[in-house]
């Protein structure tokens, strides 16, 4: 008889300290090593939790202090990689669990631009990936930028194959589905944490619907989903700033299986909300529906799907001038290598290999024009 091992998930609900890099860094080293103690394999956290998810954005004045707010944010950002990140690699490896957190990514070349950006960390301490969230939603949009998909990728890892969306990615479809043709079996979709306890008036369609729409993806995939969520009372943004974020976010997290059922949740004020799961569960969701193999119709739709990273600047020249610019994945010309730093990071991300040309999804590295 097959046994089925069994491996931990955890999703952390915690506020992170607004509008600091450093303290937030310090709490999330914290909150890695109570997950480890209490048993997890995969710890992951909200959105853009470190440090802190922009609430000041959604507030309609653009007044001075919203700018000031604004200039802070950027200001506070994190490059990938850097010594934020090393911090967060070697909890991750003196913890040894994997790690899924939201970061604000300062882009390295201009200093100018943030991505709402899903940093994947793995127990030995390094980079496997990150993912920048593709389209901001609303009003998001005064203070992140667009990513691109050549993030949007599944990492092997030993009790799973894990992936993760950023909000309203999931409501999307395609970002999803790109990740369920790679076959996903765990899946971190990260919210800045609130569950309406009742939906808002018609017409009005905004609000996060994050349980609804994770349990959706759980089902579609065939994957165990880590909803995993912010909090934010009103007490915990800082004072200088709170009249722009009279809203608090309440987190509620859960843990649900393949079939689309919560398992664990709602986690309620910080904690580490946990369950101890097997692949059995994904092996028969996908029996029944793997939406990316069997029950899928390639020879009438399939997803293309552009891995090229979206660069703005293209400069030719000598190789050293190419180091220079930074175009071989680096700001300042030095690779990202070492313990905490993977090349995996890097402008030429590894990708899984193209699928056959039956396939649910085909991958360009490359777009050439005809």
């Amino acid at each position: 008889m097959t046994t089925y091992p069994a491996f931990t998930l955890a999703a952390v609900q915690a506020a992170p300290v607004f509008f600091d890099r450093e303290a937030s860094t310090d709490k999330a080293c914290r909150l890695i090593a109570d997950a480890g103690h209490a048993g997890a394999d995969l710890a992951a956290f909200g959105e853009c939790w470190l440090p802190g998810y922009p609430a000041f954005a959604w507030d309609n004045s653009r007044s001075a202090l919203w700018w000031q707010a604004a200039a802070e944010s950027l200001a506070t950002a994190v490059e990938i990689p850097s010594p934020t990140t090393d911090r967060l690699c070697a909890a991750a490896r003196q913890t040894g669990i994997d790690v899924v957190i939201g970061i604000a990514e300062l882009d390295a070349r201009t200093k100018g631009t943030v991505y709402c950006t899903l940093l994947f960390i793995s127990r030995e301490g390094t980079i496997l990936g990150r993912h920048r969230k593709l389209k901001p939603t609303a009003k998001e949009r005064a203070v992140w930028g667009e990513g691109d998909a050549s993030g949007l990728v599944v990492h092997e890892r030993p009790y799973g194959r894990i992936s993760g969306l950023n909000c309203w990615e999931h409501n999307t479809v395609l970002p999803g589905y790109a990740l369920m043709a790679q076959g996903t079996q765990i899946h971190v979709a990260a919210w800045p944490g609130q569950e309406l306890e009742q939906a808002r008036p018609s017409p009005n369609p905004m609000w996060s619907r994050q349980l609804l729409l994770s349990r959706a993806f759980a089902s579609q995939a065939g994957s165990y989903v880590i909803l995993a969520a912010g909090l934010r009372a009103l007490e915990d943004y800082p004072e200088r700033y709170r009249e722009l974020a009279t809203f608090e976010y309440t987190g509620d997290s859960y843990i649900i299986d393949p079939r689309g059922e919560v398992i664990a949740g709602p986690a309620r004020g910080e904690t580490i909300l946990t369950a101890t799961v097997t692949l059995e569960a994904v092996y028969a969701a996908k029996v029944a529906c793997d939406v990316g193999g069997h029950y899928s119709r390639p020879d009438l739709l399939q997803l293309l799907v552009n891995r090229q990273p979206q660069e703005r600047l293209i400069q030719r020249g000598s190789e050293e001038a190419v180091v220079s610019a930074g175009l071989n994945g680096s700001a300042n010309g030095t690779p990202f290598a070492g313990s905490a730093r993977s090349d995996t990071v890097a402008t030429n991300i590894p990708m899984p290999a193209t699928l056959s040309p039956l396939g649910a999804t085909r991958e360009v590295d490359q777009l050439q024009p005809e």
